[in-house]
């Protein structure tokens, strides 16, 4: 069986999705990066191998996210990708007339616009954690209350209260405030959800038109607060789809599926046996003009087979 591998490695989670001929889903996996892209990207395919059926062969790769040139350096992918184009594919493979793509990951989020199955415009916040996974996580563990229950809880609201989102310190604080005020859990989690869902409409959202069908994607997706306060906010229903989690590496699949019904080369995956490599990365700046560019490189069995992140092709192999 032929199958098509794509890769999203982020800051706070790795994902791996694998798709047959058919573009159907054969086995996805979830799993957080905790810092160390290189083991975990290691032990993934490790995990997903032992998942595949006997017989199927990977005939392309792709990565996406913010380790990507790394992740395709180590796995030896045909397609590299951002993560705007990845989710883009992904979300108008499963709901072809999509014109709004709302994502929220673990450390940034995105809006994409999408009009005709053609990315028009976008936007993405990378530099505050507000409105990001990560804050829903800090909060839920502040509370004492499983991140898998804070949705559920954000529904039982009776009554809202009014959360400051703008700023994660000030929404701490806000939020502490209502408590000592004695406002319930479930007003305060829902207020937050609200606060959210503000926040990411006045910022990423400010000047576009967000239009129905709208796909809500990302790990926040799970967040049935969130959902029910895009949809209070936007008037519209919120379409999650079923594989919300890694829809940045089954667009990565999706777009390395494409990549090899044209190319006549083959594919350049190294094999699974990666995972038993050793692989260490190191940085230096480039001091040769005023870009002082930050040069990566990644080393296998110390010798260096790759180098990105400069302006020009001074330190490219």
């Amino acid at each position: 069986m032929d199958a098509y591998l794509g890769l999203d490695v982020g800051s706070v989670t790795t994902k791996i999705a694998v798709l047959d001929g058919d573009d159907k889903l054969l086995t996805s996996l979830y799993m957080r990066t905790q810092g160390q892209p290189i083991r975990v990207i290691q032990e993934s395919l490790r995990k997903i191998e032992s998942d595949l059926p006997a017989g199927v062969e990977i005939r392309a790769v792709g990565t996406t996210g913010s380790a990507r040139y790394l992740a395709g350096v180590m796995v030896g992918a045909d397609v590299i990708k951002n993560e705007i184009t990845a989710h883009a594919v992904a979300s108008s493979f499963y709901f072809p007339d999509v014109q709004t793509v709302l994502e929220i990951g673990g450390q940034d989020s995105k809006i994409i616009i999408v009009r005709n199955g053609v990315v028009t415009d976008f936007a993405m916040n990378t530099v505050c954690a507000a409105g990001t996974g990560s804050f829903l996580d800090q909060q839920a563990s502040r509370l004492n209350i499983r991140i898998e229950d804070f949705g559920d809880m954000a529904l039982e609201s009776k009554a809202a209260v009014r959360i400051a989102g703008r700023c994660t310190v000030f929404a701490e604080s806000d939020m502490i405030h209502k408590q000592q005020m004695g406002h319930k859990t479930a007003d305060i989690l829902y207020g937050l959800c609200e606060a959210m869902a503000r926040n990411y409409l006045n910022n990423l959202g400010l000047g576009k038109e967000i239009l129905p069908p709208i796909v809500f994607q990302g790990g926040v997706a799970a967040n049935k607060g969130i959902v029910r306060a895009f949809e209070n906010n936007l008037k519209a229903e919120i379409m999650v789809p079923p594989h919300y989690q890694v829809m940045g590496a089954i667009g990565s699949a999706l777009l390395a599926h494409e990549h090899v019904m044209y190319a006549e080369e083959p594919t350049k995956f190294n094999g699974f046996g990666v995972s038993d490599l050793d692989y260490k990365t190191s940085s230096f700046e480039c001091k040769a003009c005023s870009n002082v560019c930050e040069i990566i490189q990644i080393r296998m069995n110390r010798q260096i087979i790759a180098r990105w992140g400069g302006r020009c092709d001074k330190w490219e192999l």
